[in-house]
């Protein structure tokens, strides 16, 4: 089983950000401080570090005829629960980058994704594939 990944992310206010990840994506706090607090986001441990400065935003690169953040995270998740997820996403109003879809349909790697905007500007990507063995796939399964 593979460990959780640690990562941590740069904010520029952490209250509507806070609330992003816990109230909208349903993550839960662990440890805080006035400056950080760390997530559980699908097992993996997030930090959200308040700065004083932002880098600005990412570039981009096409990808299947969306212009993708250069710089993003994410999650695979169940079909289902990205399903409820985009649609939570859309009743409330979420700050799309790409709404929700299906990328490479019909050829190796087809899913379902989306791209959100958190408060601070950092990118997440959720994604989900029909059968997993797509998720690395270069050619069509069997």
């Amino acid at each position: 089983m593979p460990r959780p990944f640690h990562l941590a992310l740069p904010v520029d206010d952490l209250g509507p950000t806070r609330v992003f990840y816990t109230e909208l994506l349903g993550c839960a706090t662990g440890r805080e401080d006035t400056r950080w607090v760390d997530l559980d986001f699908y097992g993996h441990q997030v930090t959200l570090h308040l700065v004083d400065a932002s880098d600005g935003p990412a570039t981009t690169n096409p990808v299947d005829g969306d212009a993708v953040p250069a710089r993003h995270f994410g999650i695979i998740l169940e079909p289902a629960d990205w399903q409820t997820l985009a649609h939570r996403l859309e009743a409330q109003n979420a700050d799309f980058i790409i709404r929700p879809r299906t990328r490479f349909a019909g050829s190796p790697g087809e899913q379902s994704t989306l791209f959100v905007r958190d408060p601070s500007g950092n990118a997440l990507e959720f994604k989900s594939f029909a059968d997993d063995a797509q998720i690395f796939a270069t050619e069509a399964s069997a």
